[in-house]
């Protein structure tokens, strides 16, 4: 079984005043780079950057030779397009052995390894639809097994990403109440 990290990061960050793939903490932590190492310590083989806004300077801050950066030309869209780009360009890689895609965004500054870890033994078959939960809510890391690439980035619109796709169907909710908020950051 393979899994690879997909790293939603191509957003504007309006309201954060910058695009969140070049946001660093007050201790000089990049969020961009803490996103990367925490799907990669939570057991991804590979990850997959989606940048947008800004995209060459994210880029700089990024070893690609650890990461694959894919860059969405409608990320304006919202979410949806960055979800679209990246199960694209996962599904046309001739390299890509992935039985399923774990979906994280740069935003969730509280999502650590452990989440990750916790969302990925719930399996990571190709049928297999998983996401944490934060107190019974669903919420991200979003576990998508490779059979339901196609139809997820067909159905993702706008900043809706996999939201309608994954209510109507049965998602395994994994609880990580207990290790994080999961909450995303808007505001420095």
């Amino acid at each position: 079984m393979s899994l690879h990290g997909l790293l939603l990061a191509a957003g504007a960050g309006t309201r954060m005043g910058t695009p969140k793939a070049l946001v660093h903490d007050e201790d000089g932590t990049s969020w961009l780079l803490r996103s990367v190492a925490v799907l990669r310590e939570g057991g991804c083989d590979a990850v997959i950057v989606v940048l947008g806004a800004e995209a060459e300077r994210a880029r700089e801050l990024l070893d690609e030779g650890k990461v694959r950066v894919v860059v969405a030309e409608r990320w304006a869209e919202g979410m949806g397009a960055s979800l679209r780009a990246g199960l694209t360009a996962l599904a046309a890689s001739a390299a890509s052995d992935a039985d399923a895609a774990l979906v994280s965004l740069v935003d969730l500054t509280d999502v650590s390894a452990d989440v990750v870890r916790r969302v990925v033994a719930a399996g990571a078959g190709p049928d297999l639809l998983a996401r944490a939960a934060y107190d019974g809510e669903p919420g991200h890391p979003v576990l998508l097994g490779r059979h339901h690439w196609s139809a997820v980035a067909d159905s993702a619109s706008g900043d809706r990403g996999a939201r309608d796709y994954l209510t109507a169907r049965d998602v395994l909710l994994v609880e990580c109440g207990d290790l994080a908020t999961g909450e995303d950051r808007d505001s420095p």
